[in-house]
């Protein structure tokens, strides 16, 4: 037997469209005491891939230049 889906219908595990209304305001306001105190208040810079790639280049590069030294300082090439 082969089962057709109709791929129009919303399938259990998909999330409801509007969730802000899935907590009651007592939860909502729980969760946003919880998420201002702590280590989730800390007000962190943003992410900045260009930044991490050109550090991971610059170590990259620093480690195989210091590899090459090592190789012709005990004569092995």
């Amino acid at each position: 037997m082969v089962a057709i889906f109709n791929m129009t219908e919303k399938t259990p595990h998909e999330p409801p469209a509007n969730l802000e209304n899935r907590l009651s305001p007592d939860d909502r306001a729980k969760v946003d005491a919880f998420t201002s105190k702590g280590i989730n208040a800390v007000d962190r810079k943003p992410f900045r891939p260009f930044r991490l790639l050109i550090i991971l280049a610059a170590v990259v590069l620093g480690l195989s230049l210091f590899s090459q030294f090592l190789v012709r300082w005990a004569g092995i090439y």
